[in-house]
């Protein structure tokens, strides 16, 4: 109430103060973000996204990188889609794209493979009765701070919107968000395939 309208419009005071940043696409973010955020990372990197594939194509070193991570005491965790399940199926029909969900996981199994030397980076499959929740939001954390995609209707995630946040207090968007992630990740199965991609 003491702040004019026009300091209020320009500077952060209510619910948006934990958003550093929004993108109308998440292929809008530069990959300077993404990388910086991973190796800023010293305790928690999450990437609960339905496929994750783009990573090894956005981030220069990922998995070199992911390996010091863990290597340094970084909890590493990543929560996928099944790729044999119905969401999954449903979704491809939906997109109607040459580079299949499924295969797309198939490509970050892939690379996680060549990584299952590595006890402390940890992979799971979203539950089936939580697959419809994964599929249309992803969350990749990086300590405190997240990327946050929500799947627009029929376009793949990088023609859908992303926000990035930075936890400010408890109860914020962060916090919500992260909530999000760790239900589904505490639901979801072992992705003993992680190590044999299927084909």
């Amino acid at each position: 109430m003491l702040w004019p309208k026009a300091v209020r419009d320009r500077l952060k005071t209510g619910g948006d103060l934990e958003v550093i940043q929004t993108y109308p696409y998440r292929s809008a973010c530069p990959s300077t973000v993404w990388t910086e955020l991973i190796e800023d990372a010293s305790e928690e990197l999450l990437f609960a996204g339905y496929t994750n594939y783009f990573l090894w194509t956005q981030v220069p070193a990922f998995s070199a990188t992911l390996r010091q991570k863990a290597a340094s005491g970084c909890r590493v965790r990543f929560l996928l889609g099944d790729p044999a399940g119905d969401v999954t199926r449903q979704r491809e029909a939906i997109e109607g794209v040459a580079l299949t969900v499924s295969t797309r996981i198939h490509m970050s199994l892939e690379e996680l493979a060549k990584l299952a030397d590595i006890p402390q980076i940890e992979v799971r499959y979203s539950a089936a009765e939580d697959a419809m929740n994964h599929v249309s939001l992803s969350v990749f954390r990086f300590d405190d701070q997240a990327l946050i995609t929500p799947h627009l209707a029929r376009v793949v995630g990088h023609d859908s919107p992303l926000m990035h946040v930075r936890r400010r207090g408890q109860g914020g968007l962060f916090d919500r968000f992260s909530e999000h992630a760790e239900e589904l990740w505490s639901r979801g199965v072992p992705a003993s395939s992680a190590t044999a991609p299927q084909t």
